[in-house]
């Protein structure tokens, strides 16, 4: 617990100057078990809440977080089919961390595969809280914390160049500025689409490397 709380401070520590690659893993992570947390009470599966997680105290990074709720709540409203049973439309077992762990790494591949937009990074946090859902309720809640490090690895290979251009995390509030229901209904339907895609290919994928 003394690792989350120090993860946690240590992530939102950092907006007031250009986030380190480290920092910006950090906060993927943070953000991601987050993420994860509200999902799982969402379902009704009985879940602790990390003993050091975000507060109202803890500022951007706290709002950051709501903001990613907030859209990732408007993406799968758009596409609810899309992000529930995410396991069993993999056709993969939850039990083996190194399946769940290739799983994952191999959606995010396919779904950043044309390029980086904040749709898809949302469409990513959707399928972590998605796939979580899956893990704990066939009763492998220790697989939340692989999700969460796979989830840390990605960003850390895939998506710190492109944060750093944006000046972080802290660009995703940027999404909800624009008031037009139509703009954001735009940009969330094409994550929405290129997740169902995307999952239509991984699965093929996963099941030719069988």
């Amino acid at each position: 617990m003394e690792m989350l709380r120090r993860s946690s401070v240590f992530a939102v520590e950092v907006f007031d100057r250009s986030p380190t690659d480290k920092e910006l893993v950090s906060q993927a992570k943070v953000l991601c078990r987050e993420y994860i947390h509200s999902r799982l009470n969402r379902a009704g599966i009985g879940w602790s809440k990390p003993e050091h997680g975000l507060t109202a105290s803890c500022g951007t990074l706290g709002e950051i977080s709501s903001v990613l709720l907030w859209l990732g709540d408007e993406l799968e409203y758009l596409r609810p089919n899309v992000y529930r049973n995410v396991a069993r439309q993999l056709n993969i077992t939850v039990a083996s961390e190194s399946i769940v762990s290739d799983a994952f790494l191999a959606v995010a591949a396919d779904i950043f595969s044309t390029g980086v937009t904040w749709g898809k990074v949302v469409s990513l946090y959707a399928v972590a809280g998605a796939l979580a859902v899956d893990c704990v309720r066939h009763g492998h809640p220790a697989m939340v914390h692989t999700i969460v490090d796979c989830m840390g690895e990605f960003v850390r290979k895939s998506l710190t160049s492109w944060l750093k251009r944006r000046g972080g995390w802290v660009d995703v509030t940027k999404c909800v500025v624009n008031s037009d229901p139509n703009f954001r209904s735009h940009w969330l339907v094409s994550a929405a689409c290129a997740f169902g895609h995307y999952l239509k290919a991984t699965v093929l994928y996963l099941l030719r490397e069988k």
